[in-house]
């Protein structure tokens, strides 16, 4: 397969994705990025707690 054969695929393949919206009704984009940044935060505080030698 050559790059370009790859790209051409790839690009089909994401053009049907677009015919469905792609986003679910029951997913709230801020309550999902809410709750990443939650969790994010939450390893950064634990893995600070760990690193006591600094």
């Amino acid at each position: 397969m050559s790059f370009h054969s790859t790209a051409a695929q790839l690009v089909t393949l994401a053009a049907e994705g677009e015919e469905h919206g792609g986003n679910h009704e029951s997913l709230s984009p801020f309550l999902t990025g809410g709750g990443a940044l939650c969790i994010l935060l939450l390893l950064l505080w634990i893995t600070t707690r760990f690193n006591r030698d600094r």
